[in-house]
């Protein structure tokens, strides 16, 4: 017995009853491929596809992932740092020297889809939001799967829906016509808070050790919440077992709240003379909601893609 299927839903069944010696004649060789072959095209489902495509034509649409924004690219051409950013990679890194010091600043684009459903909701996420109100809201600025629109500040995607984009958050800093970006503080009435971006800060001085900070970025503000410091360097950035078991039990330093106030103040101040400032706590959500942007129109793309084949 062998089966033809002519579409997903119409399916058809053909019985062929032969003597046991022409199992292998060329007849029922021929209908063996012709089953295969359309077994091959059920497997291919035409609505999934035409729903990734529809997805990659509202992201595209939405936004010019291609081209980083002026804003974003100014400020790379007037900072010390120098970005480090491979496609289909979580992690971002920017580099600088300053002094005899090496500072490298890493960030993910999955602090923003890892954000808890508490978190969506203090950032304005409505999850309940059906495709169909998403597809009329996609004019309106609200986005559609993935990253945030080109009308949106430092709003992106999580893993539970979308963002509305309230009116006085209308202009993106990459959309002002001097690629400058506005205090968030500054605007009349209220302002929808930027989510909190993770930085991981390494500075190290040859033969001295490295000091790494837990740092969070959000709405300007550079906030410390760890100050480690470590004689071996690797230590700080533990890549095999050894080495990361050999940290477990290193004394690296208080809770940086539990630290004197002015001590506080004066490190907050160290890492902003390396260029660790409001400038870069601006640029880093906003870069990571345009990578996340790219990140996700290319996997909408490798998906269908993988579908067609």
């Amino acid at each position: 017995m062998y089966r033809t299927y002519s579409s997903a839903t119409d399916i058809s069944f053909c019985f062929i009853f032969a003597p046991e010696d022409s199992v292998n004649s060329p007849a029922n060789v021929i209908a063996a491929a012709n089953m295969a072959t359309s077994f091959k095209t059920i497997l291919f489902d035409p609505e999934l596809s035409a729903k990734l495509e529809s997805e990659l034509r509202v992201e595209r649409d939405t936004r010019d992932s291609d081209t980083l924004p002026s804003a974003l690219q100014n400020y790379l051409d007037s900072s010390p740092f120098k970005l480090e950013d491979k496609p289909g990679q979580e992690e971002v890194a920017l580099t600088r020297k300053f002094g005899d010091e090496s500072i490298r600043i890493t960030f993910s684009i999955a602090d923003l889809n890892n954000m808890d459903q508490d978190d969506a909701d203090q950032f304005g996420e409505d999850p309940a939001l059906s495709d169909e109100e998403a597809a009329d809201a996609a004019a309106t600025n609200v986005q559609s799967g993935g990253g945030n629109t080109k009308g949106s500040i430092n709003q992106g995607r999580t893993k539970g829906g979308n963002f509305a984009v309230a009116p006085e958050d209308s202009i993106a800093p990459s959309d002002r016509a001097d690629g400058s970006y506005e205090d968030p503080n500054s605007g009349e009435g209220e302002q929808e808070p930027s989510f909190p971006a993770r930085l991981n800060v390494l500075i190290t001085k040859a033969g001295k050790g490295a000091l790494q900070l837990d740092v969070t970025a959000q709405d300007g503000e550079v906030l410390i919440e760890n100050v480690y410091y470590f004689k071996k360097p690797e230590l700080a950035d533990a890549k095999t077992a050894e080495l990361d078991w050999s940290r477990r039990n290193l004394y690296t330093g208080p809770p940086f709240g539990n630290l004197d106030e002015d001590l506080q103040v004066l490190l907050e101040r160290y890492l902003n003379e390396r260029g660790i400032d409001t400038a870069l706590a601006l640029w880093v959500p906003e870069y990571i909601d345009w990578k996340e942007q790219r990140e996700y129109i290319s996997w909408l793309s490798n998906v269908k893609t993988f579908v067609d084949a």
